[in-house]
């Protein structure tokens, strides 16, 4: 059984910060590639930003030199750090990991979600 748990979503003011942390724990073998993801009201779910196990990212063309993303291999976590805040950025952001587990099998798994509001 795997859990991806998400912290540091909440309330900001436009131009400020957030760093969202999303931790995967459970029978792990090999955390591959984790991201996050966001669904504002009305909206599909898009990609914000990916990171490889080696550290290679991406970024969706809205966040790119605001937000950045990293990993700590061994903790199983992924952070994304969040400046310079729109209220186009409100939205509830999911964490997602591919994961294989102890047993060999290999899924998608998906955090909670977080919701982020940037609002003055």
């Amino acid at each position: 059984q795997v859990q991806l748990v998400e912290s540091g979503g909440g309330l900001v003011q436009p131009g400020g910060s957030l760093r969202l942390s999303c931790a995967a724990s459970g029978y792990i073998f090999s955390v591959y590639v984790m991201g996050w993801y966001r669904q504002a009201p009305g909206k599909q779910r898009e990609l914000v930003a990916n990171i490889t196990k080696g550290g290679t990212s991406n970024y969706a063309d809205s966040v790119k030199g605001r937000f950045t993303i990293s990993r700590d291999n061994p903790m199983n976590t992924v952070y994304l750090q969040m400046n310079s805040l729109k209220p186009e950025d409100t939205a509830v952001y999911y964490c997602n990991a591919d994961i294989v587990t102890d047993d060999g099998s290999q899924y998608d798994y998906w955090g909670q979600g977080t919701q982020v509001t940037v609002s003055s």
